[in-house]
């Protein structure tokens, strides 16, 4: 009689649940799962792709709030027609207030660039560059809350618990730079946006790969220098001493992953010392780029110097840098929209539009990926006064280099702008449509959890596919 192995008597007995456990626990160790050779990564080194990508870094600019698309870059005459009449089908109501009548923009459109795209007032900076930008004004999603939108943007799931989109990328494929974080988060040092560091964090992928924040006031980096100053040398022997011990320890403990995220955060803090203090030091900036950005400004200075230090940043080899607005929901307009909606507009127009400026001019942008999004749109009716709700059935997102086709405009919603209806976009196939340009096949990007091998796009569930029309001289759709 031949003798079962564990293994074996394990898929064999209570359902195969006992095969689901042994998977999770050979994930957690580090090993690969038994039903795939997929290789499990805990380290930054800088990899490469499942083929030659476009573009090598991201900056993720996140609009927290839900800017309104046909406030900004969806223009409805039919809300002139009909203002103050009922939508005919009615809308999703998300909360009190809404009055289910029509509302038209406040603020005047005109066409801007050789594409011609509509672009509202509020945005006179990103309306001189919609010739290098790309729109999809086709984006929907799954959720009309705040925290669960962005969870949908970043990780294509309404639950916290999965790996946002950054984390993905910097853990299949590393960084060039391996004195800096892979991914880095620069917030408005006023506070968090809402769901706070939920918006960057690893998910089930060790921790090596969670966003990184980086101070824009004092030092960059939380506990970066020790906290009484060392004679000259003896912080670099203590390093070096307790890289010895780190490696003994680790000799040891073959196959702990969460052993070896340990040490290469340690590691890696020891070489940020100097090279992170440097990055965003911007004193030898000029003044020109000073300008550009509006740094100065006190209106658009803040969000302006983070724009600035995301393109230090991807120039010195960081993989994914994200950019947040100011703490809360600046984008979320209940009520008084035409009052509101020009504030966080200024605030932040000035630096996106220099960050694609300043990206091209030093031949950065072809290689670098911009997005511009926020978690959903509004609706066309009133709510409060003269605001919009939630709105998750359509939204307008821009990306620009990296491959996107430049002066384009994908997708359209209906008549009144409630729901996408032409070549619908959702947020999965947008990020598989990201990865594909850094040279990731959404599919073959797994990582082992749970007993399945999971991907960025989770796309055995949500059939996430690459929208290869927008992308410049590709038609690629798998």
């Amino acid at each position: 009689m031949s003798l079962l192995s564990r293994r074996k008597i394990l898929e064999l007995t209570s359902l195969g649940f006992g095969r689901v456990v042994l998977s999770d626990l050979l994930a957690a160790s580090g090993g690969a799962s038994p039903n795939s050779a997929v290789p499990i990564y805990n380290n930054l080194h800088a990899r490469s792709g499942h083929f030659p990508g476009r573009a090598k870094a991201v900056i993720q600019l996140i609009q927290n709030g839900g800017p309104s698309q046909m406030d900004l870059f969806d223009p409805k005459p039919m809300l002139a027609k009909y203002a103050g009449q009922p939508h005919p089908d009615g809308v999703e109501i998300h909360q009190p207030g809404n009055k289910n009548t029509l509302l038209p923009t406040p603020f005047e459109f005109r066409k801007y660039g050789q594409c011609g795209m509509d672009v509202s007032e509020v945005l006179p900076q990103q309306a001189e560059i919609v010739d290098k930008l790309c729109f999809i004004r086709s984006m929907h999603t799954e959720h009309n809350n705040h925290l669960e939108g962005l969870n949908v943007l970043l990780t294509c799931k309404i639950f916290p618990g999965r790996p946002v989109m950054g984390s993905w990328i910097s853990y299949a494929l590393g960084t060039e730079n391996q004195n800096l974080p892979a991914y880095v988060v620069l917030r408005d040092p006023k506070g968090y946006t809402i769901g706070g560091k939920q918006l960057w964090a690893n998910g089930y992928l060790p921790a090596l790969y969670q966003g990184v924040e980086f101070n824009m006031v004092g030092s960059p980096v939380h506990h970066l220098e020790p906290a009484n100053p060392l004679p000259p040398g003896v912080q670099r022997d203590n390093l070096d001493y307790l890289a010895r011990l780190n490696a003994l320890h680790r000799e040891d403990r073959p196959g702990e992953s969460e052993l070896e995220s340990r040490i290469e955060n340690f590691e890696l803090a020891a070489r940020m010392q100097v090279e992170a203090t440097d990055v965003l030091d911007v004193k030898n900036e000029s003044a020109a780029m000073r300008k550009l950005y509006g740094v100065d400004d006190p209106v658009r200075g803040s969000y302006g110097m983070r724009c600035l230090m995301a393109r230090r940043l991807v120039e010195a080899g960081v993989r994914f840098v994200q950019v947040t607005t100011k703490p809360g929901q600046p984008w979320d307009h209940h009520s008084k929209i035409k009052q509101e909606l020009p504030v966080i507009s200024a605030e932040t127009d000035q630096g996106a539009a220099a960050l694609i400026k300043d990206l091209e001019q030093r031949g950065l942008l072809d290689s670098t990926i911009v997005m511009w999004a926020g978690e959903f749109g509004r609706l066309p009716t009133t709510q409060g006064e003269g605001g919009r709700d939630h709105n998750r059935n359509a939204f307008t997102l821009w990306f620009a280099g990296g491959g996107f086709k430049p002066g384009f405009i994908y997708g359209e919603t209906d008549d009144f702008g409630y729901k996408s209806v032409i070549d619908r976009v959702s947020v999965p196939d947008m990020i598989a449509t990201v990865l594909h340009q850094l040279g990731l096949d959404h599919r073959k990007t797994q990582y082992p959890h749970g007993g399945r091998m999971e991907t960025p796009s989770d796309v055995t569930v949500t059939g996430a596919r690459v929208v290869g029309d927008l992308l410049a001289n590709e038609v690629h759709t798998a």
